[in-house]
């Protein structure tokens, strides 16, 4: 399997590295055999709060890649007008998976994906994800065919837990669970509520 890790000017750095670390950890709790790349526009991208991330695959084309994860921050609010960035997202259309967290569904969203879905991101964002979606569903993970969206910042490790499961088993995401040390997911938590 081929993973692209989207990176952008603005984005929140824990929604990457959350599902990155998540997700790479399968090839030590099972037979799958992943290659993956960060990718940007540019070669190299600053967080939200100024931290320099390098780019591995300047604009490649997504459709090359088996899944697609793009990743939140304040920085999607004005890359969802952002044509160039829209316009090479869109190259994912035929991906198997896409993944997003946080407000990289208002990404998918501006590129044509979640129409007639059922979508999620950030509490905050709501009504920004609205005009692009056909249901907000106000979960922590919302899978929709071949999109998953995820809630907030945090949730990209049980996003990240959860894409792994789908990939191999309920048994393999609990090891890789314990070896993050992370007490909170739970196999097959799809549609786990905002309280």
């Amino acid at each position: 399997m081929k993973i692209a890790f989207i990176q952008f000017n603005g984005m929140t750095t824990l929604d990457l590295i959350g599902f990155y670390d998540t997700v790479l950890r399968l090839p030590r709790f099972s037979t799958m055999n992943l290659s993956s790349d960060l990718c940007a526009l540019t070669e190299e991208v600053r967080d939200e709060y100024g931290l320099v991330l390098k780019t591995q695959k300047v604009q490649p084309d997504l459709a090359d890649y088996d899944l697609v994860f793009v990743p939140g921050g304040f920085g999607t609010r004005d890359l969802r007008l952002n044509q160039e960035f829209i316009t090479w997202l869109q190259s994912a259309r035929t991906v198997r998976q896409k993944v997003s967290v946080c407000t990289g569904s208002l990404l998918f969203g501006a590129a044509g994906f979640l129409a007639e879905r059922r979508a999620t991101t950030h509490p905050s964002a709501y009504e920004l994800l609205a005009p692009y979606c056909r249901e907000i569903v106000k979960s922590r993970i919302v899978p929709d065919g071949d999109i998953v969206t995820g809630g907030g910042v945090s949730t990209s490790i049980d996003l990240g837990l959860y894409v792994a499961e789908s990939l191999t088993d309920s048994e393999t995401a609990c090891k890789i669970q314990q070896s993050m040390d992370y007490p909170y997911y739970r196999t097959g938590m799809v549609g786990a509520d905002y309280v």
